[in-house]
């Protein structure tokens, strides 16, 4: 299902959140995905806007198709197109969970920390992406 901005706090503690662009998705996704799922809580999927993911390379799929993309697979059930710093959507959902890959060990924004931190809310490395 594919959630508004409005909708994120309905969801306040009751959900584990991934986030990334998925453009393209592939195999390491699906196994962050798997692996961020493993909390049995439903996921929570943040997906980068177009313009953030332009910044990393030319956008393969928009961001409308990288959503529907997403809400297809069975492991996920919410979809959300960010068009704000992934630390506004955290302020605004407060998962329970923020599942990130190994590979952001050590590198996550300063601001994503602190959302957590002040919010209570476990940030879990749960293996590729």
């Amino acid at each position: 299902m594919q959630l508004a901005f409005a909708d994120l706090v309905h969801y306040r503690g009751l959900v584990t959140m991934a986030d990334g662009a998925f453009d393209p998705l592939h195999p390491g996704h699906i196994a962050y995905l798997h692996n961020a799922r493993s909390f049995d809580l439903p996921l929570f999927v943040n997906l980068c806007p177009d313009t953030a993911t332009a910044l990393k390379h030319p956008v393969l799929l928009p961001a409308a198709d990288r959503a529907h993309i997403l809400d297809a697979l069975a492991l996920v059930q919410y979809v959300h197109v960010a068009d704000c710093d992934t630390a506004i959507v955290l302020e605004e959902l407060r998962p329970r969970i923020y599942a990130k890959g190994d590979d952001w060990k050590d590198r996550l924004p300063v601001n994503h920390l602190s959302v957590c931190a002040r919010h209570g809310i476990r940030i879990e490395y749960t293996g590729p992406c």
